[in-house]
């Protein structure tokens, strides 16, 4: 009897040729490196060297982060990943009042450049390559890291990272959006305009599912809507005057892993086929570096238990296995106990090893994608894509990603797939261990780390003294030049710096985008 995978699809007890049949291999797979890139960007793929691991932190104050940064690339972290607090997240200042009970909770506050200053103290800006979740104010962060440089005596052009820096995401799954979708995505093109000129090498965008599927979404509707997203990004790039091959070569992804091995697998490689296909023939690049996926993985969080929650440490590996086999460029393994809380230094610690276990004591970095002419995951595949091309094309009749947006398509589509996931658990259909079958009576006892409350203070603090310090008139000035730069069609970033420069906090910079951009209200919040 067939099982049904994550997105619904039937999988078969046995598969065998018949799977394939009128399968053409040239056209499907291709070799590693080479369109359409089911195999993997790079023709050597881990074989040279592993994928990136980065370990995602950042909690409480700047001063405690840098220090577990430090013990990260110690422990043989190869790229850094921050968390920003829901206030700068928000484009608030921790002395804000809605920013009251969250400084420092979900990870660390920054406020200006004093705070930027302190995450990367003794962190040579050149020899690491920094990921920054953040999506609404990206600009304001990455040109926080840029002005740090500067001080390290770093030129930009050696600087090497990501910026989520991808708003559509947040309409559909996360909430933490600030401008509407309009001068969010002027604000995007005016990034990828600046880093093309002025930092060449960092990545401008992360389109990400990852959110979309912690809030619910299947693996096909994962890649589905992160590559329409994808393609609004492009449409905005090339009408405001940018040629593809400009800037498409510096776009990455971001997707989740789950412990569905082989359908994340067929994901990853789906997705990779269908993004090659839309640069190439769509878009009419012609730098194959525009048509490359190169992609980030975070596992699961969603699929994580507080109930015995070592248990999460065979989760995460099976899921990190996924990813790798998949032919993700970086990895972010999640510590076993952050279903509960902000993971340990120990916890922490583990999640590194899990990647460095899957890269040096297994053999699935001898050879490149070990998956290729296997009949399920093949199938699974063309599945997987089918099914994906099917919700891209319903999202192009109704006007591309935001109308879609704006009719609320993408989110009713994953709300009915979380509800699904709901209803499946709930009555035990789908099996959830420690939780739904072989639960234990007792719990043994857990004391997580803790965010001292005394942090909203303590950076309350700090920004008195950064305003009584600085000198007010060019602040003023800086954001009077930004308010203009927003008003108009220059590019906002340079005067955004400026003001940055001046110490102009984080609140303010956006609060002068408010006054010319607004802000967005969703259709349903009424």
């Amino acid at each position: 009897m067939a099982r049904e995978s994550e997105s619904g699809l039937p999988i078969e007890p046995v598969y065998g040729p018949d799977a394939l049949d009128g399968w053409d291999p040239a056209e499907k797979l291709g070799e590693p490196g080479s369109y359409p890139f089911t195999r993997g960007v790079y023709p050597s793929m881990y074989t040279g060297r592993p994928w990136t691991m980065r370990q995602y932190a950042g909690f409480g104050t700047a001063v405690e982060s840098n220090a577990r940064y430090k013990q990260l690339i110690a422990n043989g972290t190869t790229g850094l990943s921050v968390a920003f607090d829901l206030p700068t997240q928000m484009g608030h200042d921790s002395d804000a009042p809605i920013a009251h009970g969250e400084v420092g909770k979900v990870g660390v506050a920054v406020d200006s450049i004093d705070d930027m200053r302190v995450l990367f103290d003794g962190i040579p800006l050149d020899e690491v390559s920094t990921s920054m979740t953040i999506n609404a104010p990206a600009a304001l962060l990455l040109l926080l890291y840029q002005l740090v440089g500067e001080e390290q005596g770093v030129p930009a052009d050696r600087l090497t990272g990501t910026i989520q820096n991808d708003v559509l995401k947040e309409y559909i799954a996360r909430g933490t959006y600030i401008f509407p979708p309009k001068p969010s995505l002027r604000l995007i093109a005016d990034v990828f305009q600046y880093c093309r000129t002025e930092i060449p090498k960092w990545n401008t965008i992360s389109i990400s599912g990852y959110h979309m599927a912690e809030a619910g979404a299947s693996p096909a509707q994962e890649i589905a809507f992160t590559l329409a997203d994808g393609i609004e990004y492009v449409r905005t790039a090339v009408a405001a005057g940018m040629d593809v091959d400009d800037f498409a070569p510096r776009l990455s992804f971001f997707f989740v892993a789950r412990t569905t091995l082989l359908e994340e697998v067929a994901k990853f490689r789906a997705a990779r086929r269908i993004w090659a296909r839309v640069m190439r023939e769509e878009f009419g690049a012609e730098n194959p570096k525009s048509w490359m996926l190169r992609f980030h993985t975070q596992t699961a969080g969603v699929q994580l238990t507080a109930q015995q929650p070592e248990v999460n440490l065979v989760r995460v590996a099976v899921q990190g296995l996924a990813a790798v086999l998949g032919g993700t460029q970086s990895l972010h393994t999640n510590s076993f106990d952050e279903a509960i809380a902000l993971p340990t230094d120990k916890s922490a610690r583990l999640a590194l090893r899990t990647q460095q276990v899957l890269a040096y004591e297994t053999d699935v970095t001898a050879t490149v994608d070990p998956f290729a002419g296997s009949y399920v995951v093949e199938r699974m595949t063309d599945d997987v894509e089918a099914a994906a091309l099917e919700l891209m094309e319903r999202i192009e009749g109704m006007g591309g990603a935001v109308s879609a947006i704006e009719r609320g398509f993408q989110k009713d589509e994953i709300e009915r797939s979380a509800y699904r996931i709901a209803q499946e658990t709930d009555s035990g259909e789908r099996v959830v261990v420690g939780v739904n079958r072989y639960t234990i009576d007792v719990e043994e006892p857990y004391e997580p780390l803790r965010v001292d409350p005394a942090i909203e203070a303590q950076q309350a603090e700090r920004l008195a003294r950064l305003r009584s310090e600085r000198d007010r008139a060019a602040v003023d000035a800086a954001l009077a030049g930004l308010k203009k730069a927003a008003e108009g069609t220059d590019n906002v970033l340079y005067p955004m710096k400026d003001a940055l420069r001046a110490r102009a906090t984080v609140g303010e910079v956006c609060n002068a985008l408010r006054e010319v951009w607004g802000t967005y209200v969703p259709s349903d919040a009424f």
